[in-house]
């Protein structure tokens, strides 16, 4: 400990945010049969020692990992809690992952702790004993489960485990698209300070409810909306599953509701997504992917309601915010808004050169937030950051004359064709503003005479009848020759992680073969 008095332990600033009735509701959700279930913030309190205390009797090295791969529960946020609490590192693992994945986080992190669903506990547990790993406990949705069997016979009081700002609260694995995944390490201070800077800036007020329909291994559902509605003291209402319809039907006692723009189409479905149902919305956040212009315009439509879409990555939680006060500007559709306080973000040609107002280039950041390196691998990180310090977040933008930013793809996205600069993005959001298309991607794939060229991959509008000649005829009217894909493709559906991202590593993978 730097300071005597102080404990930047994350859960510290958390648990001081609760409210003064620790008997009042922090979670309301069902179990998995539907039946209503609460929590009130004591239950959070003696859960999340119960279960640090547990952890702490297994006599684990200093900085130990937990390896958490379990569906989404309360009980795997109070894991998460304590784990903070407890002063381990929490490695929270997406649930699709397959035993190939598994095996590369575990022996790379090399987690003293494995946490996992009892129906996976065969082929995880032998994974895990294998790598060396002491301990592997079951988790399961209905509150069932070993880890919960072994903390109920330890004490529901814990003194939250005194720690610095710059020490490990969690380790993320970036998704991996290109090469191997990567364990980002954030610190105590990195998720504390972002926390903070969004409590202020998106405006959280007492009395705020927020309702979290996220998955719980991401940046987005864990760190975001869980900091978010912990540090204000505010209730969850808690799905474990998004359905559109529970969720019209929830808005009415929620005032914050943050989504990846997939949910956002899906509520749009619904015929009750009315004025009515959101007439106690403050406010609606999305991010994780891109949100669709069409999206924007359609919700504000309907409901009255501008979205706020901000941007963010594994390596530094949240970076850019749309306003959330009309006073500091509109919320622009298509951008992600300006810079959160106390973060510096600067565009950059190839040279590290920065580029004027609108000009296109790599988005490099720095500031709090900031990951503290990657797991294991030096050389890696030294390569990621700049000599005087930002971080190449690998993205590509823009910051217009206003200060808005806009993201145009990832630097791994670019194509460059016949020695031209080619931006999917730009592509795109014109083969969107199409009628009839839902959604695109564009990818570039090896060509024998330009090196590289795009292919378009579309998807139709609710069946629309959609000719891939005449896209490409549309886009020869709009765009510059060098940008035209060389084939353009009509599919039913575009693959997706499981934050709604489209993963174009398997669109290019796909069409790789077609030029020879």
């Amino acid at each position: 400990m730097t300071e005597a008095h102080a404990n930047h332990n994350l859960f510290a600033a958390l648990r001081a945010a609760f409210p003064a009735d620790l008997h009042s509701t922090a979670v309301e959700t069902t179990d998995p049969q539907g039946e209503p279930l609460s929590y009130s913030w004591q239950d959070l309190e003696r859960g999340s020692a119960m279960l640090a205390n547990l952890l702490a009797s297994l006599g684990l090295p200093v900085g130990a990992r937990i390896a958490v791969q379990v569906e989404k529960s309360v009980e795997a946020m109070l894991l998460y809690l304590a784990t903070l609490r407890a002063g381990y590192v929490f490695l929270p693992l997406n649930t699709a992952y397959q035993s190939g994945e598994i095996s590369y986080f575990i022996g790379n992190a090399e987690p003293a702790v494995v946490v996992c669903s009892g129906a996976n506990f065969g082929w995880v547990s032998k994974i895990a004993f294998m790598a060396g790993c002491q301990y592997v406990f079951t988790l399961n949705d209905d509150r069932t489960g070993s880890l919960l069997d072994r903390a109920a016979h330890h004490s529901d009081q814990h003194a939250v485990v005194a720690l610095d700002a710059d020490d490990l609260a969690a380790i993320l694995y970036t998704s991996g698209t290109t090469g191997r995944s990567k364990g980002a390490m954030l610190t105590h201070g990195n998720l504390l300070s972002n926390a903070r800077t969004l409590k202020e800036y998106w405006g959280w007020v007492p009395g705020d409810v927020l309702m979290h329909v996220l998955p719980i291994f991401h940046v987005h559902g864990l760190f975001v909306a869980i900091h978010g509605a912990l540090l204000n003291g505010s209730k969850m209402l808690w799905m474990a599953k998004f359905d559109p319809r529970k969720v019209i039907d929830k808005l009415p006692e929620t005032t914050v509701f943050m989504g990846v723009p997939t949910l956002y189409v899906r509520l749009l479905q619904e015929p009750g997504l009315t004025p009515q149902a959101v007439r106690n919305m403050r406010l609606f956040i999305a991010g994780s992917a891109p949100l669709l212009i069409e999206t924007f315009k359609t919700w504000q439509e309907r409901t009255g309601h501008t979205i706020l879409e901000r941007y963010g990555m594994s390596e530094t939680a949240m970076l850019t915010s749309n306003p959330y006060l009309p006073a500091d500007g509109e919320r622009r559709g298509g951008t992600v808004g300006f810079p959160l306080p106390g973060v510096q973000l600067r565009v950059v040609d190839d040279a590290g050169q920065a580029l004027s107002t609108g000009e296109i280039g790599g988005i490099q950041v720095q500031g709090p937030n900031v990951f503290k390196g990657y797991w294991r691998m030096p050389e890696k990180t030294a390569e990621e950051f700049t000599a005087d310090g930002f971080f190449k977040t690998g993205d590509l933008g823009l910051v217009d004359a206003r200060g808005y930013v806009t993201i145009v793809g990832r630097s791994k996205d670019l194509i460059i064709s016949g020695g031209y600069n080619v931006y999917p993005a730009e592509i795109e959001s014109v083969i969107n503003d199409l009628p009839g298309v839902a959604e695109s991607a564009v990818v570039g794939v090896p060509h024998p005479d330009f090196g590289e060229v795009g292919v378009a991959v579309v998807i139709a509008q609710g069946g629309a009848p959609l000719d891939a000649a005449q896209i490409l005829a549309h886009l020869k009217t709009q765009l510059a020759n060098f940008k035209i894909p060389k084939h353009c493709a009509v599919v039913d559906a575009l693959p997706r992680n499981a934050m709604g991202k489209v993963q174009k590593n398997l669109l290019r993978t796909q069409f790789q073969g077609m030029f020879g």
